[in-house]
């Protein structure tokens, strides 16, 4: 009888570390994640289009790229402050809604997002680096030799930037980013470990176009 308490508490023991291994919670690999970023961009539901003549304060219309006309409430992405950019008449805007809805739950304003963004370089603080977007998702960097930037897009809410880094090769990485803040001169935007800020460049003194030459303090002398 002792013999077969024994055998029935070992088939127990065993029963109960298999049902702990099965459970046991384990990173996933980095090919995994990425296999999933990539199924999430497959699967990306943003409606990109222009900003119709009848939009008002709560109101879009989005005259879309497949031609439909729609009128799309803005009331909660305004609430949740996921309303980038404004909107203006005949701006390029990118949308995220549940299918089947008609309330925005993020608006972009990509035409406000297009062009160059700066930021102090961290090496030296006395220049500026960034990124620019451009129209057909094309991204190019600026002063930034140790990242190349490639292309650029929305994805289900996120800012999907594709770059190819120093020494990397022809590697192409690609990195997700949450929308912070998005107006005519500020941008910002966030990853999981840092926060970037940006400014629009601020023009150099150019009188070129004046028609007025600076003095360079090397002229004739004027003799009495």
């Amino acid at each position: 009888m002792k013999t077969k308490i024994t055998a029935l508490l070992l088939l127990a023991c065993v029963a109960t570390l298999g049902v702990v291994s099965c459970g046991e919670s384990k990173p996933k690999p980095v090919s995994d994640n990425n296999e999933n970023a990539q199924s999430a961009a497959s699967q990306d539901s943003t409606i990109y289009g222009v900003c119709g003549e009848a939009s008002a304060m709560n109101t879009l219309q989005l005259i879309a790229d497949n031609g439909d006309t729609l009128i799309i409430s803005t009331t909660e992405a305004q609430d949740a402050g996921t309303m980038f950019g404004g909107i203006a008449v005949g701006d390029r805007m990118a949308v995220i809604m549940p299918k089947g809805s008609n309330v925005a739950l993020m608006v972009l304003n990509e035409s406000t997002l297009l062009g160059d963004w700066v930021m102090p370089n961290p090496l030296d603080g006395t220049s500026s680096m960034g990124i620019r977007f451009k129209e057909g998702g094309v991204a190019e960097s600026i002063n930034h030799g140790a990242v190349l930037y490639k292309s650029w897009r929305l994805v289900n809410g996120q800012l999907e930037v594709v770059s190819v880094r120093e020494g990397g090769g022809d590697f192409e990485e690609t990195e997700y980013f949450q929308l912070l803040f998005l107006s005519a001169d500020s941008l910002s935007y966030c990853d999981a470990e840092e926060t970037f800020e940006y400014t629009r460049p601020q023009p150099e003194d150019d009188y070129s176009d004046l028609g007025i030459e600076l003095d360079d303090g090397e002229g004739d002398e004027i003799g009495l």
